[in-house]
């Protein structure tokens, strides 16, 4: 099996390539259409990529993706499945690059704290004078002489 590579990103500036040894294929037959050939190939792409034992993590990024991916992981291991197109060479295509990507999103650092700001003056009487000015259209609407 060949290697995967990682695009760069952020968290990643040089990117990865990640040894074919450390990526489990399986194949398994795939629902849907196909036709005659539908019942004999294994079209169906299970990638599999342990990210405990990865040696081409650092144990900043180990940490970051396991926390990140928590909810997606089997232990440790991350599996991602592809049986979209009718051939199995398309699905393991599709099924490296939704590795990839999903790998890149996990390792890209948590984006800055948001700052508290107050909103300013100008932006307070507007919003102001727009609600005085609906509750005028409303009040328009009543009968005369009810009071509410």
């Amino acid at each position: 099996m060949s290697e995967l590579t990682v695009d760069p990103g952020p968290g990643i500036p040089d990117g990865l390539v990640i040894p074919g040894g450390e990526l489990t294929e399986r194949f398994a037959r795939a629902s849907g259409p196909g036709g005659q050939g539908v019942n004999t190939t294994d079209s169906k792409v299970q990638l599999s990529f342990d990210i405990a034992t990865s040696s081409v993590l650092s144990d900043a990024q180990r940490r970051r993706a396991l926390h990140r991916l928590r909810h997606r992981l089997a232990g440790s291991v991350l599996t991602v499945e592809s049986s979209e197109q009718r051939s199995q060479f398309q699905n393991r295509s599709a099924a490296r690059q939704r590795l990839a990507a999903i790998l890149r999103e996990a390792l890209a650092p948590p984006p800055p704290k948001r700052r508290a700001t107050r909103p300013t003056r100008g932006s307070v009487e507007r919003r102001l004078s727009s609600k005085r000015k609906r509750a005028e259209t409303k009040a328009a609407r009543r009968r005369p002489g009810d009071s509410a």
